[in-house]
């Protein structure tokens, strides 16, 4: 079905997608979340939290005539509550809350179709996707490609723009999917909300990220728009604050000369986004409410009570201790992506007989970091959340050096130890790639060890797809891993970080 069709259907179920909440107060309140990865529990700074966040949207909600709770995408996908239960937690807690809108990440897709469907239909807000058909795969019927929320005679029209699946989500795990470009598809249906519908409002709710994104971003959105006044978006985890110097622009000016809202609350949920708008004198206000300790005494002890099974288990499996660091491996650090690139390559020389070069990483795989002390088989779980497994792949120097192009382009990624790539930043091109001190030489093969997210072409490492596999673990990573600490070539052996820059800018 294409996007005109989608509209025409649309248009002649309208009564269906149209929420009715009339009264006689012209002020809403839209608040919105976006990428909190699973973080039911609050995160290691005491901030964000389920309950927090129920505690304070009821307040919200009891001191507000109009109030529409809104998600953004990746809800799931981050922590053992989501490793364990595979997204049942997450659904019931956001059912339990209340959200009228939720649209999908690319991580709602990291279980497949099957399974999102299969979770989806228990979600009892309004399933938004405007620029995904989903004819074909076993999502059909559970989405609309917008809806209109009534507010005395006044109308607000709600889209949803998805990220292009190609290169960030795993082809198996979108099987089916077609993606119908995002900017056509948001413009289309915005003018279709203003002019048709007679919309007084057009909201975009996005998973694509700010600005400097592969294809397209919200900032793009914004200036090349007419008819979308708010964008509410997600997938960069960018916390833009009105109130901070140093926050992204929340105003962006659109193609007509007007102002776009676009607000985004960071990751893990951290922070609730409230977006007040008078309907009457057409202004908006923006701004961040931190979800803190300052809720602890307001809690829901109905929700707590569902939600202690799940915790006691991801509580259980926190607590089995394999192994030992000398020192902290800091999230987002050097440290953890160096651990990560080298154990690639060791367990893969488990797979093949044959000599293994390299590795290669990514940052997006890793979900964390490890404090000083006792390693717990719950760490290794909720820090490499995915289910990667370990593959070889045999590829040229020329096809090599292209891949580590995408990566410098990407700020530099993961590497194994003897490898050393400088780039220009201003370019993402790399100057020079060394392995083991010998520049990589264009018409040689190379044995590279990755992930199968990454050989598949993931985080457009499409370069990768040129090589040919020769072996795969039979195991995902984070059992691979697990496994080395109890019974393999990490057992007894305490982990000190390396806090070498193998790719650097110059």
């Amino acid at each position: 079905m294409n996007l005109r069709n989608i509209l025409i259907a649309a248009s002649l179920s309208g009564a269906a997608l149209c929420g009715s909440l009339y009264c006689d107060a012209q002020r809403v309140v839209l608040l919105h979340t976006n990428d909190t990865h699973s973080q039911i529990d609050p995160n290691d700074k005491n901030l964000g939290g389920v309950l927090r966040r129920k505690a304070l949207v009821d307040s919200v909600r009891a001191a507000e005539p109009n109030v529409l709770l809104i998600d953004a995408g990746d809800a799931v996908q981050g922590t053992l509550y989501f490793t364990l239960f595979g997204g049942e937690v997450e659904n019931m807690v956001m059912n339990d809350m209340g959200y009228d809108i939720q649209i999908l990440g690319n991580h709602e897709f990291d279980n497949g179709v099957d399974a999102l469907a299969r979770q989806w239909r228990d979600v009892k807000a309004t399933r938004l996707a405007t620029n995904y058909d989903f004819t074909s795969t076993p999502l059909d019927s559970l989405f609309v490609p917008y809806v209109i929320k009534n507010f005395g005679g006044k109308k607000i029209g709600f889209l949803a723009v998805n990220i292009d699946p190609k290169g960030m989500i795993a082809d198996k795990n979108s099987r089916g999917v077609v993606y119908l470009d995002g900017l056509k598809a948001a413009n289309s249906t915005a003018w279709h909300l203003k002019h048709n519908e007679k919309c007084d409002m057009v909201v975009a709710i996005t998973h694509v990220g700010y600005d400097n994104e592969p294809g397209y971003s919200d900032t793009d959105l914004a200036s090349k728009s007419e008819d979308i006044d708010i964008i509410i978006g997600g997938h960069s985890h960018t916390t833009i604050n009105p109130v901070d110097d140093n926050s992204p622009a929340w105003r962006v000016v659109n193609a007509a000369g007007d102002t776009v809202i676009v607000a985004q609350t960071g990751k893990g949920g951290g922070y609730l986004g409230e977006i007040t708008l008078d309907l009457d004198k057409d202004k908006s206000g923006y701004r961040l409410i931190k979800v803190d300790s300052r809720l602890d005494n307001r809690l829901d002890d109905s929700l707590a009570a569902r939600l202690a099974p799940y915790k006691q288990a991801v509580d259980s499996v926190k607590a089995i201790k394999i192994g030992v660091a000398t020192k902290d491996y800091a999230a987002g650090k050097p440290g953890i992506l160096n651990w990560m690139a080298d154990f690639v390559k060791r367990d893969a020389a488990r797979l093949t007989d044959k000599k293994i070069d390299m590795s290669i990483v990514n940052k997006g795989g890793i979900r964390g970091g490890i404090s000083k002390g006792a390693i717990t088989k719950g760490q290794i779980m909720q820090i490499f959340p995915f289910d990667n497994r370990t593959v070889v792949i045999e590829i040229s120097g020329r096809d090599l050096l292209d891949n580590f192009d995408v990566m410098a382009a990407q700020g530099g990624n993961g590497v194994s130890a003897g490898v050393e790539a400088v780039f220009d930043k201003a370019t993402g091109k790399c100057r020079s790639v060394t392995i083991d001190g010998k520049s990589v030489d264009p018409e040689k093969i190379y044995r590279v060890a990755t992930i199968d997210y990454l050989s598949n072409g993931g985080d457009y490492m499409q370069p990768l797809t040129r090589g040919e596999k020769i072996a795969e673990s039979s195991g995902v990573l984070y059992d691979d891993m697990i496994d080395a600490f109890v019974k393999g070539f990490l057992k007894n052996k305490k982990q000190t970080p390396d806090n070498t820059v193998r790719m650097r800018a110059d």
